[in-house]
Order: C-alpha cells, then structure tokens, then sequence
C-alpha cells in the first residue's frame, strides 16, 4: 500500500469499507510505514505532535476496527498489555518482558504437536504462541 499520500490511504480504507476521516488517515500512515507491533500509547505519542488531533478514545476505536477488518492483529499479552501487529500473517511472538519488545517467530519455527480436546461444538480459529522472555 502506498501510504505516501492521503488520496492512496483514502482508498485503501474505502476498500476495507471503513469511511476515511483525516484521523483514521493519520493513524493508517503512521501504521503501516514499515512492519511493526505498536500500542495505542505509542501511536496517542507519535501523533501528539501532528497538525491533526487524534484523540486517545479515536486511536482505540480506529485500532479495535482496523483488527476487525484484518487490517491488523491484535497481539494481547496481558489485559493491561495489547500489541497491535501489522504482519497479518499467521505467526508467533517473544515478549521482552525486560524491553517490553515485542518480536516475530515464524510459524514454522515452533512445533505443536498434541492439543487438548475441544470443547463440544467448537473448532479451532488460531493457535497463538507467546513466549516471554527476559534479559539476564
């Protein structure tokens, strides 16, 4: 996606069916300018500064919708700790808990071999591995 110029972002958004505001254009550029795992606070941050006001309760509702439409994954590590991750591509994570980075493994790299049984009338939607970690 180019996200180079408003009109191309404007675009992209119609076509995911999410109605283009100059916030949700903001937000999408900072966004999707490189592959990463952010938080809502790191965006509020980063955008704190722009000509645009993006309000904290926008970021949300803009990042809740983006994840709905699997423009991006939510990444939960705990209640109070919530990544969003613009690779939507099936993957596994390590959790710096020193760092609070958060970092890609591929799929192929971890192996499960043995499940527990489902409960009746379920299947699986995803199997997310996050492995914490921390510095020595």
């Amino acid at each position: 996606m180019d996200i180079s110029n408003s009109q191309s972002v404007s675009h992209f958004l119609q076509e995911n069916g999410i109605t283009p505001t100059q916030q949700r254009i903001e937000i999408t550029q900072f966004l999707f300018k490189k592959q990463q795992h952010v938080s809502a606070d790191q965006i509020i941050s980063s955008l704190a500064d722009s000509a645009i006001q993006v309000s904290k309760a926008t970021v949300y509702n803009t990042l809740g919708l983006f994840a709905n439409k699997d423009l991006l994954r939510e990444v939960i590590i705990d209640p109070n700790k919530v990544f969003y991750d613009t690779n939507v591509e099936h993957h596994h994570h390590f959790y710096n808990t020193s760092t609070s980075a958060l970092t890609d493994i591929s799929q192929s790299d971890i192996s499960i071999d043995k499940l527990p049984n489902l409960p009746e009338g379920t299947d699986i939607e995803s199997v997310d591995v996050i492995i914490k970690v921390s510095n020595k």
